[in-house]
């Protein structure tokens, strides 16, 4: 909530994952708790799936997991474009879940070295994954105050511009 209201987008962190005290998400969160990463990876462990994280990204569009759709022409399922609040609303999310799993060795690099360490070629839209990276190599070489205050420009742009 406290990067989204850095960013400048002060409703959808009061907003930010609400999801998450519906029981389908709050209760598997209580069972596999571990503190240091996602309770959805011992869930998947566990069951051979993770029934909270699917409940999670179908309803908060800040994750680009959501942004799939029907490709007619191919008859595939494509990533789509995420409107620059939403990535903007991941930018903050990754941010905030490396400081909690990282706790003191949490670096302004943290969040770009996991990004890094994952391939986005196919599962996130070109564009989406270019912004991306774009504002976590910012973080990682020019701090969050940087980061933040040329976010909060783009956000202000969009805003003008009529936004998605």
């Amino acid at each position: 909530m406290i990067n989204c209201f850095r960013a400048g987008i002060p409703l959808q962190g009061l907003m930010h994952d609400l999801s998450k005290y519906f029981p389908s998400e709050f209760l598997i969160g209580a069972k596999y708790f571990q503190g240091n990463r996602s309770p959805n990876v011992m869930e998947r462990i566990e069951v051979g799936y993770s029934s909270a994280w699917m409940h999670h990204k179908g309803r908060n569009k800040h994750h680009y997991e959501y942004w799939f759709d029907n490709d007619d022409s191919t008859l595939t399922i494509q990533p789509v474009e995420m409107p620059l609040k939403y990535v903007v609303e991941m930018f903050c999310d990754r941010v905030s879940a490396s400081k909690i799993y990282k706790g003191k060795s949490y670096t302004d690099r943290t969040s770009l070295e996991y990004f890094e360490s994952h391939d986005y070629k196919v599962t996130m839209h070109k564009n989406t994954r270019e912004l991306l990276s774009y504002l976590l190599n910012m973080l990682a070489e020019e701090g969050e105050r940087k980061t933040f205050k040329y976010i909060r420009k783009l956000v202000r742009e969009d805003r003008k511009n009529g936004g998605k």
